[in-house]
């Protein structure tokens, strides 16, 4: 509303002035004004009028500032709005878009002074009616102040008999009368109350439940208790066996069938607590060999100080398995889902010692035995662990078949395996990896043998279904046939490994130390020969990081690093012994490790 006035500055002076104008007078007048208020107290009521209706007399300050007329004539326009005095007005936000941060400028100025949840419904409400319908109370019209007398005379009774025959005549009234009785209205007000449909569960006590009752218990166990026990048992099933080939009894044939199943005899089988006594195993392993549980992750031994490039490989654990002792370890695997678990082949690299072998399943929380066995008929050559089903597990045997084992399943036999009859090598299988689910999405794997095949295996219902990818051959090499023909002497395949980023591209060594670049989609040719070393290729690896380099090792002595599309080494390395394997480092693209035959590990 406009407001004569001044300047700002003026404005302020003004409101000081009137403020100042309504203060009390000066000391001496402020005496006098006392002292006639003490005359008028004595004074009846008629005679203090006439100073009350006198005006009030206003008192210009010494220090007023003087203004114009044009300054006060000015008008200053005030804009009263309804923000928020306390709603912030510096918020900003970031914004994830712009990558910057923004004011906000739309502020909630909303300000609630009083708030109050209500549970009443108004009774002609549409949810009010659907509770109503729910507890099965019908529509009854109610009464109003002005139809009372029609509802007095609606309740009361027929004065004659007469009366009462022709409403029943009219139309069976009375009855409808009768049935239909009228509900009294509680109260004024038409609302639904939501409480009244809301059980109140009791309060419960905070000691109502009893504990469980304890006792202590201990007990010692020596070799001489545990080999009697061994021998009560021992007795309990030889009994328990002779039950079973005796005749029954005349006493047991009378009694019922049911009541023989509940006499059966019962054994004691150590399976009903495989469990926890697998779980005991590990805590007592864990307990006896913590100190190098909490060690061999960090442990630095101080004395690689003094020895310039040579270093020390500690044994931590000792796994090893009594039927297993007189086989050789001809494989390993880690698992990539369970980082404490691998497997372990066994078998025999002599051609004259071969008899049988062995799968084992080993865990670091577990050291003393096998989490796992499976034994076999031939020695285990090559094995490796699905990536995403770590309870597949791909084996190649000596005598040419590829098997899976199912971890889930029960029993020592594998889940597939290869025969004659679909396609089983001929030679020894050297090497064995899985890839990519198929199309149908299939589980499937790779093996390579020294029958000179590459073979991709996958696994359909119940069977292996194998297709060969590409049979190795030497160039050059012709032997003579059936009526004077020349044939292609054929390779033998010793390892491999596929492309980490280009899934068609993978390698494969051979015992003649050629390593060929092979591809999924043609199986006749290769894409390129590399004359790699004077003895068998003993294994490839393609570099983790860098998608054109790759490492071969050995038995020459030698390890070489490969760029792909050149055809002569990079780098060439001599160990002074033959090289088993090598491997590349999985955090950088330039450290590798390889082993040797005389027992050293170099990096």
């Amino acid at each position: 509303m406009p407001v004569k006035a001044g300047t700002q500055k003026s404005k302020q002076v003004s409101s000081q002035a009137a403020s100042q104008s309504v203060k009390a007078p000066p000391p001496k007048q402020a005496k006098a004004a006392s002292k006639k208020k003490d005359d008028d107290d004595t004074t009846e009521m008629g005679e203090g009028t006439e100073e009350w209706m006198q005006g009030k007399t206003l008192f210009k300050p010494s220090d007023q500032l003087e203004l114009t007329e044009v300054e006060l004539k000015e008008e200053i326009t005030r804009i009263l709005t309804a923000n928020n005095p306390h709603a912030p007005q510096n918020i900003v936000r970031y914004s994830f878009k712009e990558r910057a941060y923004k004011p906000i400028s739309n502020v909630d100025q909303l300000a609630i002074h009083f708030s109050l949840d209500g549970n009443m419904l108004h009774k002609d409400s549409d949810e009010a009616r659907r509770q109503a319908a729910k507890m099965g109370i019908s529509e009854r019209t109610t009464t109003t102040e002005t139809s009372t007398g029609e509802t007095e005379e609606r309740t009361e009774a027929p004065a004659s008999r007469e009366e009462a025959g022709e409403v029943e005549e009219g139309g069976h009234g009375g009855d409808s009368r009768k049935g239909k009785s009228e509900q009294k209205i509680t109260n004024q007000f038409n609302f639904s109350e939501r409480a009244s449909q809301t059980l109140n569960n009791p309060l419960k006590a905070k000691s109502q439940t009893e504990p469980p009752p304890r006792a202590n218990f201990s007990a010692s166990a020596n070799q001489w208790e545990i080999y009697d026990s061994y021998v009560d048992d021992l007795a309990k099933q030889e009994r328990n066996k002779e039950k079973q080939k005796a005749p029954p009894t005349k006493k047991e044939n009378d009694k019922s069938k049911k009541k023989i199943t509940s006499i059966e005899t019962q054994s004691d089988d150590i399976s009903k607590v495989a469990k926890s006594s697998k779980i005991i195993e590990r805590m007592v392993n864990q307990n006896t060999f913590d100190d190098i549980a909490q060690d061999f992750k960090y442990f630095q031994d101080a004395s690689d100080e003094f020895r310039e490039q040579d270093g020390t490989l500690l044994p931590l654990w000792k796994f090893q398995y009594d039927k297993a002792k007189r086989l050789a370890v001809t494989a390993l695997c880690w698992s990539q889902t369970y980082k404490d678990m691998y497997a372990v082949g066994h078998g025999s690299y002599d051609f004259t010692k071969q008899s049988r072998g062995m799968l084992l399943f080993y865990t670091l929380k577990n050291s003393t035995f096998p989490e796992f066995i499976f034994p076999t008929n031939s020695g285990v050559m090559c094995l490796d662990i699905h990536k995403v089903h770590p309870y597949l597990v791909a084996v190649g045997f000596y005598d040419g078949c590829v098997a899976v084992y199912n971890l889930k399943e029960g029993g020592v036999q594998p889940a597939f395996k290869s025969t004659a009859k679909c396609g089983k090598h001929t030679d020894p299988v050297w090497q064995v990896k899985w890839q990519k689910d198929d199309m149908d999405n299939n589980q499937n794997f790779f093996s390579v043998s020294s029958d000179g095949r590459v073979v991709s295996w996958t696994l359909v219902k119940n069977e292996l279904v194998y297709t060969d990818i590409i049979k190795l051959s030497v160039d050059g090499a012709l032997m003579d046939g059936p009526e004077g023909m020349q044939l292609h002497t054929t390779a033998c395949g010793t390892s491999f490994d596929f492309h980490k980023q280009t899934d068609y591209l993978f390698l494969v060594g051979t015992e003649e130390g050629k390593i060929h670049k092979c591809s999924k989609a043609y199986s006749s040719q290769f894409l390129e020969t590399y004359q790699a070393h004077n003895m068998a290729v003993d294994a490839v690896r393609w570099n983790h990081f860098h998608p054109k380099v790759f490492i071969s090792c050995s038995s020459d002595w030698t390890v070489k690093i490969w760029d792909h599309t050149i055809k002569t080494p990079m780098f060439t390395f001599d160990l002074n012994a033959a090289v088993g394997d090598v491997a590349w480092a999985p955090y950088s693209s330039t450290v590798f490790a390889a082993v040797t035959t005389d027992g050293k590990v170099r990096a």
